[in-house]
């Protein structure tokens, strides 16, 4: 059976932090090729007229991170994902795999992304799925994920939406940062929220956001999608905050996110990989936040917060 290679190319100083969201794809490992330092870790083994030249040609300023996908699992939710993160973290970079090259992505997810069930309630249907299965009569969430992260297939973005239905209450009014598909704002309108804010740094992800609530019967004002860079654009306070983004951002984003919160407000954020879970949960505790909840997907976790 063959795998998928992901390969990312980002700036030599961006290693380390594309390393941490690529390892949120990948969280059994992942192969980097960093050439900074070639000549003196080298010189520590061997004397530097043994590597081969080609070797001594590679650019120093540029780094590489592979990624290895199972047919199992959706290379263009890996792709989509590394691109939204990285671009939400302004670290620039070039994506390119095995199967499917850039302009590809958004056609390859119809070969995997398939109906869902999410929680007890939820149905994700993929838009060219004409026939469907709903025995349940479960409320459902159409989605054409275009090149943006979120299908409810990715553990982070699952563990999010179980979240929303256990704690979403008729009439709440929802803020969505990071929104990318639209998946969890839409869900979050499906599940009884009044109005959702969605917001993103992507602006492809706010043009699939806008359709996708679209399709599903949502305009403005009860489903706007902002271009920015988490609350920036935003005012008022609201009922529900969601942050299914990466772990630094999560960290920076809990200085402030209590100035969008009303007084019972609960903050739901997932994405936590984790070797970054004590550093999330020391961040919210610093901001007066108590974990009244979580779930644990695998290495994923999901943490819903009150201010203490």
């Amino acid at each position: 059976m063959e795998w998928t290679e992901v390969l990312t190319q980002i700036n030599a100083d961006d290693i380390d932090a594309a390393a941490d969201i690529a390892n949120m794809v990948a969280p059994g490992g992942i192969y980097i090729e960093d050439y900074r330092t070639l000549e003196k870790e080298t010189m520590e083994i061997a004397n530097i007229d043994l590597i081969d030249e080609e070797l001594l040609n590679k650019d120093r300023t540029k780094g590489y991170i592979h990624i290895y996908v199972s047919p199992q699992e959706n290379p263009s939710e890996a792709v989509a994902f590394l691109s939204e993160r990285l671009t939400a973290c302004g670290i620039e970079h070039k994506i390119d795999t095995g199967k499917c090259r850039n302009e590809d992505w958004e056609n390859n997810w119809k070969e995997f992304f398939k109906p869902v069930n999410i929680g007890k309630k939820l149905l994700i249907r993929p838009l060219w799925i004409d026939k469907l299965e709903n025995p349940d009569n479960r409320k459902v969430l159409s989605i054409e994920p275009g090149l943006a992260f979120g299908t409810g297939g990715h553990d982070t973005t699952r563990l999010c939406m179980e979240m929303c239905e256990k704690y979403i209450k008729p009439g709440d009014s929802v803020l969505d940062t990071g929104c990318g598909s639209g998946i969890l704002g839409i869900a979050s309108l499906l599940l009884g929220a009044k109005s959702v804010v969605g917001v993103d740094i992507d602006e492809l992800a706010v043009k699939t956001a806008i359709e996708n609530g679209r399709v599903n019967g949502f305009n403005e004002p009860e489903f706007k999608v902002l271009h920015g860079n988490l609350t920036d654009k935003v005012s008022g306070k609201f009922d529900i905050v969601l942050a299914n983004i990466v772990a630094d951002v999560i960290i920076l984003f809990s200085d402030f996110v209590g100035d969008f919160m009303k007084e019972n407000s609960v903050f739901i954020t997932s994405g936590i990989i984790a070797p970054r879970e004590a550093e999330v949960r020391q961040a919210l505790s610093k901001n007066h936040f108590e974990i009244t909840d979580e779930k644990r997907s695998g290495d994923w976790l999901c943490f819903v917060c009150r201010r203490a």
